[in-house]
This record gives structure tokens, C-alpha cells and sequence, in this order.
């Protein structure tokens, strides 16, 4: 096990080479809508400052937060923590919206790709020097560099990096008559067309593959995954590639499986504003045989599904025809403060994002409260010594595949305008999916959206 931890710390520094992302996210996790307060008697230790945590953590993990702040109050009476939680979908205008004043979020998890953005409009805070040095001495170099700095200063914690597998049933493959997942597009096709189960009227009752609608991630990020395992990528520099031959391949493969061999139902994908719906019931109630998804929904997949999420198997994205291997898309998530709170917020909130991803915050032996937040979802962690801490966990089956994914995993590239790129390739996607396009015009669409979006931020 203990090779098991190097491994995954030589990963990390590998996936955070240039920077990781995802709008959605990439997560990162299911969320639901509540506010939850935690509040500490103000004492004489100290001036009582009141600071707010923003989150799209579901219940079961803002509870836990809650545990923690608890902890953290015991030897910090004047700060009051408080915890609101958003959906996903609600997380980044909610911060852009209530970011602007000291009655906004304090302190807000955030998706890395959009930093850069919240950087240039003053919303984040440069972490003090104290918090630098912590940062630059507990995690990889390079993930560092990527996921939690602009022009060379950092601006928050990294907590998370996540990435892309092929999620299968392996009850549903054994029925199939089928051993193995596939490796290659055209296993792919062939294994989905063995799933596939209709009525007698021809409607679809269980989907060979799924696709993700309605959640600009969850469509961006398989697709790049498999344009990445055909030997292409997103960006060269800051120059759009979306009609290039493998994002060309990518998007005919996936009008193939929806509209020409029919294995693959849109309405069966769809997501809500919490990153759940019928694409994970779907899934979890074996009526989707295969789907890419991220390493974060393993907690969902377990409280739905109980003991048969023992039939769910994780495999390498398979490799398209002019691929050298699988590559998936990765993507960091970090906590930062807000640039606008009074000095004693910042300085608490500081206080208290350094405590909680500090080693024996947490319940684990060894662990970061962070780290056993991240790890009761299925998230990686990315402090060196949780990785440590956790290296059992990150052995079993599920989460294994997703550690060896790392080496050869690509940053989702982190630029200005990141967001808006990301909206504008899911809609051409879609448009193939619910045959409004070809996969040709969809390419030439978002090749034209996204060289207008990225021209405003890049000369």
C-alpha cells in the first residue's frame, strides 16, 4: 500500500502539470439546497467575527462539515462558521452575485477553471503568507501551480482532483454474455448494441451506453475524454481545435450511438441542477449498461444502490482508432476567500481553511478534516499526506481505477472565458444528440462560439 501512495503522489503532480477543470465537475458532487449555522459563543479570546462557507455539498456532508467546525470552535470561541449550500447549478452565480460585499460568502468552493475569472474581477483573495508556505509544503508542486494560482500567486487551498472513467454493470455484462469492457470504439459499439433492450413497441428499456444532458460538464467532459483517447485535445494554446478530426470522430461517434444504431437515449441522461436525475437513476437502477463518469458520484452510486453496487465496475475510456491510449479529462476543486470581507473574515476564514485541511483535523488517523469530507464522496484527495492517510481506501476496486487514470490523465486547460467555452460546446454536442445537427455543422458551431468567446479575453 505504501507503493500504492507514491504512485498516487507522483499522479498528482502529473495531472496538475498545466491545470485541471470542470464547470460543473467537475466536483464535483451531487448537491442539494439548504443552509446550514454553526455558531460559537463570542468570547474575550478575541474580537467575535462571524464568517459564511459556500458549498454545493449535499446534507450528509455538510453535517460532517458542521462536525468539524464544531472542533474548530471549541479552540476558536469568537469565530462563528457558518455553511450555506447551493445546487451545482446555482454555486458560481451565487458567488459572482453576493462576492461583491462583506455580507457575501467568506469563503466558497470552487471549481478551478473558474480562478482566473474570479481573479480579474477582484472576487478572490491572494492567501497570506503564511497559508503560501503551508500550501507549497503539503502539495504537489504542480498542482499548485495549476489549480490554485494566477500570475504566480496563489489564491486558495487545493482539496480535490477528480477525472474520468468508464462506469459499467458488470451484472448487466455477464447477462450480455459479454467478460470484459470494451477497450476500443468499436468494442463499444458492438458491447452496446448487446445491452440494448426495447418494448415491443421499440422503445429503449435499457440503454447499452448513456450519455449526460442538461449539465455543461457532464456533456463536456466524457466527450473530451474520448477526444483525448483518439489522439486530439480542446485547445492549442488558446486556440480552439473543435474541428479537428478526433472532436469531429468523437461527435459522429456519439450520432452513431444515438441516432443510427440506437443504443444510446438522450431522455434517459438528462441532469438537474444538483448533477443528479435520470441519468444517475438510470444508471443505478440498471437501465444504462455503461456511462463516463466522474470518480465524486461513488457515494451516490452507493446509497442507491446498497449491496448491488458491488456489480459496478470502473475501466479505462476507451481508445479511439487513432489513439495511442485512454486519457481522461481531470479537474481540481479549491477553497478560496473572499476579497471583499472585512480584514478579521479574511483572517479568520484563513485561520480556519488552514486548520481544516491541516493533518489531524480530521477523524482518519493521519487526515485532514478535508480529507474525510473528500473521501466520504469518492473524491481524491490532493494533500500528500492524506493521500498517505487514505492509501487503503484508495485501493478498492472503484476508486483504484481512477488512481492509475491519473498519469495519463490531461488537465482540462484553465483559461479566461473557460466557463463560457464549456456552455457553448455542451449546446453543439446536444444539438447532435436531439438531432437539431450534424456532427459536422455542431463542430463548426462551437469551433466559431468558441473562437469569439476566447478572442475577448486573448489577442
Amino acid at each position: 500500500m505504501r507503493k500504492l501512495a507514491t504512485v498516487v503522489a507522483a499522479a498528482l503532480l502529473m495531472a496538475g502539470c498545466s491545470s485541471s477543470g470542470a464547470t460543473t465537475a467537475p466536483t464535483q458532487g451531487t448537491a442539494a439546497s439548504q443552509a446550514a449555522t454553526t455558531k460559537a459563543p463570542a468570547t474575550a479570546a478575541g474580537s467575535p467575527v462571524t464568517i459564511t462557507f459556500l458549498t454545493h455539498w449535499p446534507p450528509q456532508q455538510v453535517d460532517l462539515l458542521n462536525t468539524y467546525i464544531k472542533k474548530f470552535q471549541a479552540s476558536n470561541p469568537n469565530i462563528t462558521v457558518q455553511v450555506r449550500a447551493v445546487p451545482f447549478g446555482s454555486l458560481l452565480t451565487t458567488l459572482r452575485t453576493q462576492a461583491g460585499s462583506a455580507s457575501g460568502p467568506t469563503i466558497a468552493g470552487i471549481y478551478d477553471l473558474w480562478l482566473p475569472e474570479l481573479v480579474q474581477d477582484g472576487i478572490a483573495a491572494k492567501a497570506p503568507a503564511a497559508q503560501v508556505q503551508d500550501i507549497q509544503q503539503n502539495w504537489p508542486a504542480n498542482l499548485v501551480s495549476g489549480a490554485v494560482s494566477v500570475n504566480g500567486a496563489i489564491y486558495g487551498y487545493p482539496n480535490e482532483i477528480d477525472l474520468y472513467m468508464l462506469n459499467y454493470n458488470k451484472k448487466l455484462f455477464a447477462d450480455a454474455g459479454i467478460s470484459a469492457p470494451p477497450s476500443t470504439w468499436q468494442e463499444l459499439v458492438t458491447d452496446a448494441k448487446a445491452l440494448t433492450k426495447r418494448d415491443s413497441s421499440g422503445k429503449i428499456t435499457q440503454q447499452g451506453f448513456g450519455l449526460i444532458n442538461s449539465w455543461d460538464s457532464g456533456v463536456v467532459h466524457p466527450w473530451l475524454s474520448f477526444v483525448l483517447s483518439d489522439g486530439g485535445k480542446l485547445l492549442d494554446g488558446t486556440k480552439p481545435l473543435l474541428t479537428s478530426p478526433a472532436a469531429e470522430a468523437v461527435t459522429s461517434l456519439y450520432n452513431q450511438l444515438v441516432s443510427t444504431d440506437k443504443v444510446t437515449d438522450p431522455s434517459m441522461g438528462t441532469s438537474n441542477a444538483n448533477t443528479t436525475g435520470p441519468f444517475l437513476d438510470n444508471f443505478t437502477n440498471g437501465k444504462t449498461a455503461m456511462i463516463v463518469m466522474a470518480n465524486w458520484w461513488e457515494s451516490a452510486l452507493q446509497t442507491a444502490m446498497k449491496s448491488n453496487f458491488a456489480n459496478v465496475g470502473t475501466a479505462p475510456i476507451p481508445v479511439g482508432p487513432n489513439g495511442d491510449k485512454a486519457h481522461s479529462v481531470s479537474y481540481a476543486w479549491l477553497t478560496v476567500v473572499n476579497a471583499h470581507a472585512t480584514a478579521d473574515q479574511q483572517a479568520a476564514a484563513w485561520k480556519f481553511l488552514q486548520w481544516l485541511h491541516d493533518t489531524g483535523s480530521g477523524d482518519t488517523a493521519g487526515a485532514s478534516g478535508m480529507g474525510d469530507l473528500l473521501m466520504s464522496m469518492g473524491i481524491l484527495p490532493s494533500r500528500t499526506s492524506d493521500v498517505q492517510a487514505f492509501q487503503s481506501k484508495l485501493g478498492e476496486p472503484f476508486l483504484k481505477a481512477y488512481v492509475d487514470g491519473l498519469a495519463d490523465a490531461v488537465p482540462f486547460p484553465i483559461v479566461l472565458g473557460g466557463a463560457e467555452l464549456t456552455v457553448a460546446i455542451q449546446k453543439s454536442i446536444e444539438s447532435v444528440e436531439f438531432g437539431q445537427a450534424t456532427p459536422q455543422a455542431a463542430m463548426q458551431s462551437a469551433q466559431s462560439q468558441a473562437q469569439q468567446i476566447l478572442s475577448q479575453y486573448y489577442k
